[in-house]
């Protein structure tokens, strides 16, 4: 640092010494070139004579010889030996050709014959003798020169003013040079018997970035004249890369572990390697192509810059410290390389301004960041220093830790953690033992009706009745894992485990009272034992999950041992997954449209969509094969979109035909605040009228975690005229509560109490009845199912229902319909 105030002090003293005295024009030749090429050994007549070209069409490079003609008349007010500064690039030879009426003269240089000719701020410098007035034409050639867009400095300058040209770049080297050795001497010095990993790349970027300033701005010519024109471009080219590398190493490494996620540290790493690979590529022209390699540099310090902004935005949100020194440190050279970028992709015009801002700012972020090391330094060692203090008080805390880690805060068992430790260390004993997983039904229901203090108060009463149901098996753990789910283990022999499965089910509809409110127990059980079902902890709590699942499908309240068919047809539903996104592709999923009618004249008022898969392999497959599993999965949106869409086009192309349909909907269809929206979209876009459309939803639908959006989004859809029939109506728990909060125009009966009408003395002619007598009351459609037999339909006519649909009027037929097709009828609600 004292060597650049030296060296600024002795720059400062030596400009006030010169004498003031007005200063003549610099004269700007980069505006309006005009480019010919032409071949090598090309005389200054045929150079004078080439026809050049300007603007858009003028050639940028040649493979021999690219002229520019130069503007004279701009030069008028040069004195006699003026300077023409020339931008350093790369090329073969560069030759000058002046011409006046005394003449012409021409200078001509190899690229290995410009020592001498440096000029600091990266540019050669020749003089010419004549003055501007006596020079009426003005040449520029370059023999293989890289690309004129990289060009970003071309003028004339009077003799006398090349010291003031140049001062500002003395001035400014001198304080990076003093700035950046002193970095590189305090950072080879500090904690040299324990050197980290940053302070080495931060040394690699610093003298990289040194080598760079130096030969950038001709400054190491004053040592090595002959570095300067092509081979100085080289070497900045990969010194560039090497500066990108080396820099996003150094940041990588310094930030704190933990701040910045592996994702972007990899891509860090791997852009370091790509910018040193690209900084060599881009210096080797001889065997690479220009362009193509200076924009790959380009673009590889852009990327660089966006992942470095990214990465410190997760370290400021992460608590990092160091970061901020970077972002003081790096910030203003980010934005000059990012200038620069913008510079050489022909974004903004060219000029030296950005030049010299970057060399100040890198001289800037050496100082930074050395202070930004420095404190990494000392936070390492007060690290290290309350390191031996914090594992002293770990060793306290450990025990608490784990018991709080595998504890559930809600009702004092133990968490999923405390489960799968338990189920290891049963199975490592080799004894026989059971596992039972226990889901609590109605949870969301208790959550709504009593508030979340209610639900947790469900919770911990039924944690309370399992701990007293394990506490009769010695060994038996039991766990909470997840918002609504038990688990309960216990070793013993097949006779104990129905032992425990019989307690599990006197459980069930246990009364249990909050805030004077009584509430049954209701609870879906699966079960799985080791090792007859499984000798693995993740296999046997899958196996245990199955049985669970088919306890849910068989209905609230069930309890279900896992059975080997369950993993055969989960296999089977897992190969339906795979098969169903080609089956898409291939027209396999259809729509068949069965009759819904009039009762009693018969009549066909409308069509219910029915979805059916015809597989290659399993034949023609009805919903209860495939539908739950598909749904569960991604392709399952795709499905129902594909059965919208072929009733809104049978809607549209036969509105004569098909004039109202029923297409049963699943929650993901409904769920969502733009699920109404959707429908409607759908709707208008195939240009058909909302009250052609009905949905149809169970009341498992109903019960979904997204209830109230469901809901909502239903009295959206009735609002815009489309119905909504309640399907399977009686055979749900929460029906009746369903008909006075949902916008429900049809009730449908299902088809096992139309069944049931043949049976004498089963009471289903009652509960018939009385759906029907309850659906009439309410002003609802009322719909019977799986009609079959003359005289269920005649028992139903009796009873009052308004409409019916089964295999007595029709089957589900593919679409087109046969032509023996109940015929349409309008029905009035």
């Amino acid at each position: 640092m004292r060597l650049a105030i030296l060296m600024l002090m002795v720059l400062l003293l030596a400009l006030g010494a010169t004498p003031v005295v007005a200063r003549a024009p610099v004269v700007d030749l980069h505006r309006g070139l005009c480019t010919a090429t032409l071949p090598d050994g090309a005389s200054n007549a045929a150079v004078v004579s080439a026809p050049y070209a300007c603007g858009a069409d003028a050639p940028q490079d040649s493979p021999q010889w690219l002229w520019l003609r130069l503007d004279a008349s701009r030069l008028r007010d040069l004195p006699p030996g003026w300077h023409l500064l020339v931008d350093q690039t790369r090329f073969d030879r560069i030759a000058v050709v002046a011409g006046g009426p005394k003449g012409m003269g021409r200078i001509e240089h190899s690229a290995r014959q410009l020592a001498g000719h440096g000029a600091p701020g990266g540019v050669l410098r020749f003089t010419i003798p004549p003055a501007g007035r006596d020079i009426d034409r003005l040449y520029l050639g370059y023999r293989r020169i890289d690309h004129l867009s990289l060009m970003r400095k071309l003028k004339g300058i009077p003799a006398a003013e090349q010291p003031r040209e140049d001062a500002p770049w003395l001035a400014l080297m001198g304080l990076f040079a003093g700035a950046l050795l002193s970095a590189i001497a305090y950072n080879s010095v500090i904690n040299a018997g324990q050197r980290q990993s940053f302070q080495r790349w931060y040394v690699l970027w610093v003298a990289s970035s040194f080598a760079y300033g130096m030969v950038w701005t001709n400054m190491a010519a004053y040592v090595f004249p002959g570095l300067v024109g092509p081979i100085a471009v080289r070497i900045d080219y990969a010194l560039v890369g090497f500066m990108i590398g080396a820099g996003n190493m150094f940041f990588f490494t310094v930030v704190e572990d933990g701040c910045i996620p592996r994702r972007f540290i990899r891509a860090g790493h791997a852009l370091a390697v790509a910018g040193a690979v690209s900084g060599c590529i881009a210096a080797a022209d001889t065997m690479f192509p220009v362009m193509p390699t200076d924009r790959a540099l380009n673009y590889v310090i852009a990327a660089t810059a966006v992942v470095l902004a990214i990465s410190c935005g997760f370290a400021i949100r992460r608590g990092s410290r160091v970061v901020w020194f970077y972002l003081v440190g790096w910030g203003p050279v980010i934005g000059m390389f990012l200038a620069r970028l913008a510079r050489n992709l022909g974004m903004v015009p060219q000029n030296d301004l950005v030049d010299f801002s970057s060399f100040g700012a890198l001289a800037f972020e050496a100082l930074v960041l050395s202070l930004a090391i420095a404190d990494r330094f000392r936070h390492l060692r007060q690290a290290l220093a309350m390191e031996t203090q914090q594992r002293e008080i770990q060793l306290v805390e450990t025990k608490a830790l784990r018991q709080a880690a595998q504890t559930d805060f809600l009702t004092g068992l133990g968490n999923r953690a405390a489960f799968q430790d338990a189920t290891r260390a049963l199975i490592h004993d080799g004894a026989p033992f059971a596992l039972y997983l226990i889901d609590v039904d109605y949870l969301k229901d208790a959550n709504d009706r009593l508030g979340h203090a209610g639900g947790d108060a469900m919770l911990q009463r039924i944690a309370t009745a399992l701990v007293e149901i394990a506490a009769t098996v010695s060994g038996a753990h039991v766990s909470r894992i997840g918002g609504d789910e038990f688990a309960l283990l216990f070793p013993g022999s097949a006779e104990v485990d129905a032992a425990m499965a019989e307690r599990l089910t006197d459980l069930q509809g246990r009364p249990w009272t909050y805030l004077g409110q009584t509430r049954p127990i209701s609870l879906s059980i699966g079960s799985a034992r080791a090792p007859d079902d499984a000798t693995a902890p993740d296999l046997l709590y899958q196996n245990a999950d199955l049985a669970l699942y088919h306890a849910k499908r068989r209905g609230r309240g069930h309890q279900y041992r896992y059975d080997p068919l369950l993993r055969i047809l989960r296999d089977l539903q897992v190969e339906f997954t795979r098969d169903a996104e080609a089956a898409l592709t291939r027209g396999e999923f259809r729509l068949d449209l069965q009759p819904i009618v009039l009762l009693p004249s018969g009549a066909c008022c409308g069509y219910e969509a029915l979805l059916r898969w015809d597989h290659p392999d399993h034949g023609l497959m009805l919903p209860d094969r495939f539908a739950d599993v598909l749904v569960a999965e991604k392709i399952g949106a795709r499905i129902q979109d594909h059965v919208l869409d072929l009733a809104m086009g049978w809607l549209r192309d036969r509105p004569d035909e098909v004039r109202m349909l029923s297409v049963n909907f699943t929650s993901a269809q409904l769920a969502g605040p733009r699920a109404a929206r959707q429908v409607l979209d759908r709707l208008a876009a195939y240009g058909v009228p909302p009250s052609s459309l009905c949905i149809e939803v169970t009341e498992r639908v109903m019960l979904d975690r997204a209830a109230d959006t469901i809901l909502e989004t239903l009295r959206t859809l009735h609002r815009a005229g489309i119905q909504i029939a309640l399907d399977d109506f009686g055979t749900g728990f929460a029906s009746l509560v369903h008909l006075r909060d949902m916008p429900v125009d049809r009730i449908k009966i299902d088809r096992s109490f139309v069944a049931g009408l043949d049976e004498a003395g089963g009471g289903t002619l009652a509960i018939v009845r009385a759906i029907i007598g309850l659906g009439r009351g309410l002003g609802k459609i009322v719909v019977a199912e799986g009609i079959e037999t003359p005289a269920q339909a005649e028992r139903l006519v009796a009873l009052g229902c308004h409409l019916g649909q089964g295999f007595l009027y029709g089957r589900a037929e593919p679409y087109p319909l046969p032509a023996n097709a109940p015929t349409y009828r309008t029905v009035q609600a």
